[in-house]
């Protein structure tokens, strides 16, 4: 059995739609955090696996400019996180709503 894309592109929109619930259902930050990771790492899959079927390198770079932008969210993110909690509350999404900057 050879992998073909559409078993790529399964697995990549499983890991999307498991992240997307994550974001939509849980309330701590550090959950949907990860969770909005994991629609990043879905979203390169797909576009590595479509590269690699075309057989250029477009999608390679794009996915090379996705993971840049989840690098940046690691430090914006972490640093919201670390923010609510030297308040002294709860790393909820809740809290995060109610700073004000």
């Amino acid at each position: 059995m050879t992998v073909g894309l559409n078993h790529y592109l399964a697995v990549s929109g499983l890991l999307f739609c498991i992240g997307l619930a994550g974001v939509l259902f849980r309330r701590n930050l550090l959950v949907v955090y990860m969770c909005i990771e994991m629609m990043l790492a879905a979203a390169s899959l797909a576009l590595v696996a479509f590269s690699r079927f075309r057989g250029d390198l477009d999608g390679q770079v794009l996915a090379l400019l996705v993971i840049s932008v989840a690098a940046a969210e690691v430090a914006v993110g972490l640093a919201l996180i670390v923010a609510v909690c030297r308040r002294g509350l709860k790393p909820t999404a809740d809290e995060l709503a109610g700073m004000k900057l």
